[in-house]
């Protein structure tokens, strides 16, 4: 029957009559405006129908007076669920609070392991760590990304040159490089040293080899620097050639620097809106209202919830609006050229060695077009053109 959804959140109750005034009482609750429907015989004097939970008094009015007995067989609707869940609500609070717990314990830090450090470097990143919250226990939620974990760690601890943060499960990996660590011994092939550039010759440093090349010598590419064949040729010697060769040698590089450079400068003013992310849902809980800044800076953070090792398309995001500035800044001719050269110089700095320096510069080229100083640069470089060639066994100088 039709709107029969809305009997259901009222409640709806199944009778069943018996006796001979079966049928007249039925009659009677329907003249007393009483719905009844699904009734079905079941014998000669046995019926049952269904009726909405609020007509129950009307039906236990006329049932005083009627030629016949009635019993309720069944039970359905919104209050009957209601009463059943309020008879298992311990069951249905363990349940929940055994959920929330799992989750939580899915979401706390179990583990942190440090790795590449010695013991009172380890000791110290520990101490650090539980200054900025990294420690067993504690909630993931509340613990800063593991790219704001690296930075802080290489700023704040003079031991490390370098270290890795990864977030595994419930556990923190750090990867650490220290800070002048031996080198270990090599164990090197027979090989001879060849130029892997051109350049001109400025110094040599030969451990181990006979050299073929003197300073001042232009060389090219490939060509012998220090030979691991040493003897006379009666006698010959095969060993790993070690040491470096210094040349001076050539780069070019091609850069523009604008005479205009807007940038964005932060003026410390932010704002903070968390959200809960159910799937495609998203529910602001923190951080109402409009951001109020003309020019911001939008850092997202999202946390993924995990259950046990399972990720939950749910997720805590903060967003973190930083108030900017947009700024304009003006360089004359010669600034914009101090500005290019530096730029060069960090391009060329890129494609060396660390050992290697820059012994001068000359600008080939510089014009003004577009509103930018484009300079054609070309640098002098001294470094170790040395590279290992492996003997093989036949090989000749």
């Amino acid at each position: 029957m039709k709107n029969q959804w809305l009997f259901f959140l009222k409640g709806i109750v199944t009778v069943r009559t018996s006796g001979r005034g079966s049928e007249r009482f039925l009659n009677t609750l329907t003249r007393a405006g009483v719905s009844i429907w699904n009734v079905k015989a079941h014998g000669s004097q046995v019926l049952t129908f269904q009726m909405k939970l609020d007509d129950l008094p009307t039906l236990r009015q006329y049932a005083r007076s009627a030629d016949c007995k009635f019993e309720f067989v069944g039970r359905k609707g919104l209050p009957f669920m209601k009463k059943r869940m309020l008879r298992n609500s311990g069951f249905l609070l363990g349940a929940i609070a055994f959920l929330v717990v799992v989750i939580l314990l899915s979401n706390m830090v179990w583990g942190i392991e440090i790795k590449g450090a010695n013991p009172a470097t380890e000791y110290k990143m520990e101490k650090e760590l539980e200054k900025i919250g990294v420690k067993k226990g504690k909630l993931q939620f509340f613990i800063d990304t593991p790219e704001g974990i690296q930075r802080y760690l290489t700023e704040n601890v003079n031991e490390i040159t370098w270290v890795g943060v990864e977030l595994k499960g419930t556990t923190y990996h750090l990867q650490v490089v220290e800070k002048n660590e031996p080198k270990k011994t090599e164990l090197l092939s027979p090989q001879h040293l060849v130029a892997k550039k051109k350049g001109t010759i400025i110094g040599m440093f030969i451990e181990e080899g006979e050299a073929k090349a003197k300073i001042n010598d232009f060389v090219k590419p490939g060509q012998l620097l220090v030979s691991g064949l040493i003897g006379n040729d009666e006698r010959k010697k095969i060993v790993p050639a070690k040491g470096e060769v210094l040349a001076e040698t050539w780069y070019k590089a091609n850069v523009a620097y604008p005479l205009e450079k807007k940038s964005k400068v932060y003026t410390g003013d932010q704002k903070v809106k968390n959200i809960l992310e159910l799937g495609s849902l998203k529910i602001p809980f923190w951080g109402f209202g409009n951001i109020g800044f003309d020019h911001y800076v939008k850092e997202e953070d999202k946390r993924q919830v995990k259950f046990l090792k399972w990720e939950l398309p749910i997720a805590v995001t903060k967003n973190i609006y930083r108030e900017a500035e947009e700024m304009t800044q003006v360089y004359t001719e010669k600034e914009a050229i101090v500005e290019a050269k530096k730029l060069a110089r960090s391009k060329i700095k890129k494609q060396l060695d660390e050992d290697a320096t820059i012994k001068g510069e000359n600008v080939l080229h510089q014009t003004i077009e577009n509103g930018k100083v484009k300079l054609s640069i070309h640098f002098q470089i001294i470094e170790n053109i040395a590279e290992e060639q492996p003997i093989i066994q036949g090989d000749k100088e």
